[in-house]
């Protein structure tokens, strides 16, 4: 019965494990796409800048290109890179929230392996 229950539980420890590191894998993905749409943006606006005020500038759209007064330009990579900032800062809390968890299901599995010894050898023997 105990190695029943035993079992049962590093099972769904394990369970839990996969769907964490699965979750932190997709975290991390977005992360990256958010930073390179920053970095985007903020190069961008580094062209922008210098330019004078009535000069004509374009905003892709697809394969057209349509003429925009350079401040509405200016505008919208700003609001893309103060959106992009702010979903990074969201992300981070959200990879740290899962690593912090992926710790404690560790620390579980730790103990659970204390607890039991046997138990090491019921899972060489699951997974072969």
């Amino acid at each position: 019965m105990a190695d029943e229950a035993t079992r049962t539980a590093f099972l769904e420890i394990q369970a839990s494990m996969i769907d964490l590191t699965g979750k932190l894998k997709q975290v991390q993905t977005q992360m990256r796409n958010k930073e390179g749409d920053r970095k985007r943006a903020y190069l961008t606006l580094e062209e922008l800048r210098p330019l004078p005020p009535h000069t004509n500038t374009y905003k892709s759209i697809g394969r057209t290109f349509l003429l925009e007064p350079k401040t509405v330009l200016e505008g919208e990579q700003e609001q893309k890179l103060k959106d992009s900032e702010a979903t990074i800062a969201s992300l981070q809390t959200s990879r740290e929230n899962l690593e912090k968890k992926i710790a404690e299901v560790e620390n579980n599995l730790r103990e659970l392996l204390q607890q039991e010894p046997g138990i090491t050898r019921q899972i060489m023997s699951m997974s072969m």
